[in-house]
């Protein structure tokens, strides 16, 4: 007799119940002498996975088309050069998440509201003005590299006419799927930047070098290689995601029908022990996924001598001849997956700082009708983007340099975060702990001395 397993949606997270059978030897091995050794772990898994929503969609949504590109042209404009910035960057980016959640999980606001209430508003309109700039460009890049995935993969019909499908698809979900459907769905689109780690293991790959070169990196310098590393880091420590994920734990917040501090402390608590947690394998499994793309970039294009990357698409296309028909059908494939999962985010966190900086209602949960101005974000900065793909304008070259701006914006805006969330008076008696806050003001001051050397360099 088979096992039969149920689903259902339900919170952040697509809840899954087993019922477990006497005749399965391999969940239930200890069905017939009374045991039930294989049931607990099968239930420790479950709620592992149920703990898990914001940080891993944030953290996924962090390796979209765009950050694929970039993480390529490291990979192959410098080989395994820039391999240890990943590893700098996961802790780091570890910190600067855990607080941008923990404010909004205590605060029961977006980044934008508390800077709002906190700052000038000078301050609150050029970070939110950047921001949606920025995030508009990106949905440009994500959307040409996914209709040029799909031109790939299935040749015949209009490449444009690919993007615009995807940027129309992207829009709809976010308008008429509410947030606790929506979550799911982006939760199991995370799965598919597994292709990546894939991909790199169907090339040779001499771990040896690796580890020698991750230890003892080439010293490299030049304004190439500090526009790259703030390329890098502004695509890692990204100012977009601070946003969503705040904005997450609020909407997550609303769906139990909290307001964050009529809880008790010791159920905040346990709220932030969760959203460490959370943070912690979202964070990992983003670098980690940078990791291989980078390296698959290294391995492969830059040993093969195409050291010039200008999409996720090109990418794909170089690795065909290089490293075979396999490796370049998962690469694509994983564009098409990521920009599905990216798209949104890059959309809705630009709509949730936009709305919390006018004061309108804001939420994926709630109606379009509730909530105009929050959708019409998503819808404008969704139609421009796609409107990007259909103009002169290359997407790509535009791409790199909002990449580097969002490493030079994401300075003071992770600053403004530190400093809110050592107040009280903003965070009650839920304030950051010490090793929070010291990996929070380590990404800002790596953040700031990277942009100085690229400012240094760029202005010899």
């Amino acid at each position: 007799m088979p096992c039969i397993a149920h689903a259902s949606a339900g919170g952040h997270i697509l809840f899954i119940r087993i019922d477990v059978c006497a005749s399965d030897p391999l969940l239930y091995s200890g069905a017939r002498n009374g045991r039930s050794r294989g049931i607990p772990m099968i239930t420790r898994f479950q709620r592992f996975l149920e703990r898990l929503g914001p940080g891993l969609i944030t953290g996924a949504a962090d390796d979209d088309p765009s950050g694929i590109a970039t993480y390529s042209q490291a990979g192959a404009q410098f080989g395994f050069g820039l391999l240890w910035s990943v590893f700098l960057t996961t802790p780091l980016m570890v910190g600067i998440q855990v607080v941008s959640a923990r404010i909004g999980r205590v605060t029961g606001h977006g980044i934008a509201r508390n800077i709002r209430d906190h700052y000038p508003r000078p301050v609150l309109w050029l970070i939110v003005s950047i921001l949606l700039l920025a995030n508009t460009i990106n949905i440009a890049a994500d959307l040409s590299a996914m209709g040029e995935a799909l031109q790939l993969v299935m040749p015949g019909g209009p490449q444009h006419g690919h993007a615009l499908f995807f940027g129309v698809l992207s829009a709809l979900m976010q308008i008429f799927i509410p947030y606790r459907y929506l979550a799911p769905i982006l939760k199991w689109l995370t799965l598919s930047l597994f292709v990546y780690v894939a991909t790199a293991f169907t090339v040779h790959i001499s771990w040896a070098q690796i580890g020698h070169d991750l230890v003892v990196p080439k010293r490299q310098a030049g304004p190439a290689f500090w526009t790259m590393i703030v390329a890098v880091f502004g695509t890692t420590i990204s100012p977009y995601l601070f946003f969503w994920q705040a904005s997450q734990e609020v909407e997550e917040l609303r769906l139990r029908g909290r307001q964050s501090r009529i809880d008790s402390a010791a159920a905040t608590r346990r709220a932030v022990r969760r959203m460490r947690l959370d943070t912690i394998v979202g964070m990992v499994f983003s670098n980690g996924i940078a990791f291989f793309v980078m390296l698959t970039g290294a391995v492969v294009l830059h040993a093969g001598g195409i050291t010039d990357v200008r999409s996720a698409a090109d990418a794909a296309q170089a690795l065909r001849p290089l490293a075979g028909d396999l490796a370049f059908g998962l690469f694509a494939a994983g564009i098409i997956a990521t920009g599905l999962l990216a798209v949104p985010v890059l959309a809705s966190s630009a709509a949730y700082a936009v709305a919390e900086a006018f004061g309108w209602t804001d939420g994926l949960e709630h109606h379009w009708r509730e909530a105009k101005g929050f959708y019409s974000i998503i819808v404008v900065a969704t139609v421009v983007g796609t409107a990007l793909d259909f103009s002169p304008i290359d997407p790509m070259k535009a791409l790199y340099w909002s990449a580097v701006i969002n490493g030079v914006v994401a300075v003071p805006i992770m600053v403004a975060m530190m400093l809110l969330s050592g107040k009280p008076e903003v965070m009650g008696p839920i304030t950051v702990r010490r090793k929070t806050r010291f990996l929070g003001w380590g990404a800002v001051v790596v953040m700031a001395a990277a942009v100085l050397l690229m400012g240094r360099d760029l202005l010899r």
